[in-house]
């Protein structure tokens, strides 16, 4: 259970906190988790009186929360609910916030210990921290603390995000700091943890050795949803490799942590990184692709130039897919491919490792035909669980192979639904748990990785590889991989 604290929600009216945080609150509440002295302070451009506020979660905890409405519980997470309305350079509006939460801490005990989470355009997180510095809410009194949560992406390129870094170390401790992607929430991401150092049957092959090659993919089957100001510019690699398939990649591929704190996990992640590269040939190894009209989900669609508010001579990438080398004895000669896209057939994430092929095969030809190559495979979302395949004699023949699958899922084993990765989070920020955050070196380390790639790609001078509505992304990504004598998984 967290101690008495307060939450403050900038941008609480946006879709992130009405359908995520909002829900995660309630539910760390119905579970326990949160006590009589919380307090939940929503900050917005809006002239809303707190009664009003307190309709707008009720609605969205209805709507989007995962455990059942209960009025108990709702009753006592009201009695610390607040709102301030006001701009982020409003200088009036922190003041009356700074109000607030002294209330809070007098009505509801919530001692001064306050975390502020920037759900507010990356842009804004500038003024936001320079506010909460110059009105004093980031000092933290003597037995009490502040903390400040922002979401990804954490800068533009690797020059921003080390200014970024700077701006907040201006205002806050570095251990105040907590960077999230919800992805590193997700049960079924760390259970890869639990997964690859629990069991001692798959740590013997998860290397060069046995491993042929590693695709690790986050399928999206919507489009942008009306988010053009957000997503214009910044793109699939941006968005998403840059911070949830890096991370990945590095959970999938790090040694084994001395213990799983903060400290130790993040050590082994940032060693895997920085021997973590892109191929000198980035024309050959990554691909950036934009959809145009087709079918999805049974309708019809319109390509990403036709979608509100996009400029129609806009080269932003909503496909990316890039080659990663890891130079050391573990992973030396095993490519990653790491790829992302919206208006694909199905959202799906998960991590395929492909084994290499058995050196010998004691059978006819034809016996083998419709073998291929054995499989693990972890599914992040949305079916939670993992798949093993490889090959089994087919019944009533003299000796005919075919892949089949041994399958674990989680909800056929535990009884117990999986918390949502922003109840996760939520609650470690104000536990102050640092192990499922990103640190600063590891933002450094990854976009690293990508500058390159987004720098040859803006250099080119041409528009992203053109793909239909619907299916897998372009031409030019199965040629990719069909370079290096693979073929992308279709899950």
């Amino acid at each position: 259970m967290a101690g008495p604290s307060a939450l403050v929600l900038f941008g609480v009216t946006g879709d992130l906190a009405r359908k995520k945080l909002l829900p995660a609150v309630y539910d760390l509440a119905n579970r326990g988790l949160l006590p009589p002295g919380f307090g939940l302070v929503g900050f917005a451009r809006r002239d809303w009186a707190a009664e009003h506020f307190a309709e707008l979660v009720e609605d969205a905890v209805k709507e989007h929360a995962r455990t059942e409405f209960r009025e108990d519980v709702w009753k006592q997470l009201l009695e610390g609910i607040r709102f301030v309305p006001g701009d982020l350079a409003d200088n009036e509006a922190f003041e009356r916030l700074k109000a607030t939460l002294t209330d809070l801490d007098e009505s509801q005990g919530t001692g001064g210990n306050h975390a502020f989470y920037l759900s507010v355009p990356p842009g804004a997180f500038d003024v936001a921290v320079a506010q909460l510095r110059r009105h004093g809410l980031a000092n933290r009194p003597k037995g009490s603390w502040r903390r400040v949560v922002i979401e990804k992406p954490f800068g533009h390129d690797l020059a921003s995000a080390r200014q970024l870094e700077r701006k907040l170390g201006r205002a806050f401790e570095p251990s105040s700091i907590f960077r999230i992607d919800h992805y590193l929430g997700k049960e079924t991401v760390q259970n890869l943890l639990a997964f690859r150092f629990a069991n001692t049957m798959f740590e013997p092959i998860w290397n060069r050795t046995y491993i042929d090659h590693v695709q690790i993919t986050m399928a999206e089957d919507i489009g942008i949803e009306g988010r053009a100001g957000y997503y214009d510019g910044i793109g699939a690699a941006r968005d998403v490799i840059q911070n949830h398939l890096v991370q990945l990649l590095a959970l999938t591929a790090m040694e084994e942590p001395t213990s799983f704190g903060a400290d130790n996990l993040s050590a082994e992640k940032r060693k895997v990184l920085a021997a973590a590269r892109t191929p000198s040939d980035l024309d050959a190894h990554t691909v950036h692709g934009q959809y145009g009209a087709g079918w999805a989900g049974g309708r019809e669609v319109p390509g990403y130039l036709e979608e509100q508010g996009i400029p129609a001579d806009s080269r932003t990438d909503t496909f990316a897919a890039i080659r990663v080398d890891i130079d050391n004895r573990r992973w030396a000669g095993v490519p990653f491919y790491l790829r992302t896209g919206k208006r694909l057939p199905r959202r799906v994430t998960e991590v395929a490792l492909n084994l290499r092929r058995a050196p010998h095969l004691p059978f006819n030809g034809t016996d083998v035909r419709s073998l291929g190559s054995n499989a693990l495979v972890l599914r992040i979302q949305p079916d939670e669980g993992i798949t093993l395949r490889f090959g089994a004699k087919v019944p009533a023949t003299p000796m005919e192979l075919r892949d089949v699958n041994m399958d674990f899922g989680y909800d056929s084993s535990f009884a117990e639904s999986s918390p949502e990765a922003y109840e996760r989070l939520l609650l470690d920020v104000l536990l102050g748990s640092e192990p499922l955050f990103p640190q600063p070196e590891e933002v450094e380390l990854s976009w690293k990785l990508l500058d390159p790639v987004l720098e040859r790609w803006a250099n080119l001078g041409t528009a992203p590889d053109h793909y239909v509505s619907g299916t897998w992304g372009p031409q030019s990504a199965a040629d990719m991989l069909a370079r290096d004598g693979f073929s992308w998984r279709r899950p």
